[in-house]
């Protein structure tokens, strides 16, 4: 049976990219069980059969690299997380909080600067050069001067992304900068998934011009720590990585434990303080969700 990819999932129906031609499918029986083990989800590799030229039925579920919960979405290569200096004000808070959800899940990140016009050079040096010393990729954008465009068309040539950030910080505008008529672009797969107007209340998969996907995503509905564990958020800290090793015990929490190499880390200013500050309340708020999640 032929393979595709779902770029789209609305109403019962996943739509599956195969080449050229999407055909529209329902999932099989086995899928929609309450005990299913595994849902469809848009970006998923799928073995489908085609019952005609435009119609069929999802019958496998190929194995995902990874899987966000919110949105839904799996075999995402990479988050672009966008950030304004500006209007509103940039929050590492919530750039970190994002951040953990992004590692936990294992997708590589691209940290995007919008408004970079509104601020001077200095307060935008500071942001990049504390997040490209963990590791990440920073580019300074503004859709006023047209800076950091290129930059981004080239880390999502033949990738697939997920955008996500806080609420005004010029998400839309960016992508219409960068993809001026995307709706005209996506061509066939466009005319069969009947694209309107642009309003997303669903996951679906932009293909672009050259290769890769932007995904067309609701956004983040929630942050909540869902699924993560004390351990897990301790290892979502791309900066502490270097040091847990040599942490005295091992699954070190690097809050109060005798020995910790993290800690000691933060005190000899190798790791940032308003980093270390930001893991000890996402840590409070981790043991909070599960207080008030709790099975029993």
């Amino acid at each position: 049976m032929p393979e595709g990819r779902i770029v789209k999932a609305m109403s019962g129906f996943y739509y599956v990219a195969d080449g050229e031609k999407v055909i529209q499918c329902r999932a099989r029986g086995l899928f929609k069980k309450k005990d299913a083990k595994v849902n469809p989800l848009v970006g998923d590799w799928v073995v489908y059969d085609a019952t005609d030229a435009l119609e069929g039925y999802v019958m496998e579920i190929c194995q995902r690299n990874n899987e966000l919960l919110r949105p839904s979405i799996a075999n995402v290569d990479q988050a672009v997380l966008v950030f304004s200096t500006q209007k509103p004000q940039f929050s590492g808070l919530l750039l970190d909080k994002f951040l953990v959800h992004i590692e936990n899940v294992g997708i590589d990140t691209v940290i995007v600067l919008s408004k970079a016009d509104l601020v001077e050079a200095a307060e935008i040096d500071a942001i990049a050069s504390l997040y490209a010393k963990i590791g990440y990729r920073i580019i300074p954008t503004s859709t006023k001067d047209k800076r950091g465009l290129e930059q981004i068309r080239t880390e999502l040539l033949g990738r697939t992304s997920v955008f996500a950030g806080q609420s005004g910080v010029g998400k839309s505008s960016l992508i219409n900068a960068l993809f001026p008529g995307i709706q005209l672009q996506t061509g066939a797969i466009s005319q069969k998934l009947g694209r309107g107007k642009h309003t997303t209340r669903h996951v679906e998969l932009i293909p672009l011009a050259g290769g890769g996907y932007v995904a067309d995503t609701p956004g983040f509905s929630s942050l909540e720590f869902q699924g993560i564990s004390e351990l897990d958020l301790a290892q979502s800290f791309r900066d502490f990585a270097e040091h847990a090793d040599g942490c005295k015990f091992r699954g070190c929490l690097h809050l109060s434990e005798p020995g910790c190499a993290v800690q000691a880390a933060v005190a000899d200013g190798e790791i940032a303080q308003e980093r270390y500050e930001h893991y000890k309340q996402f840590m409070d708020e981790v043991k909070e969700y599960q207080r008030r999640n709790k099975p029993w």
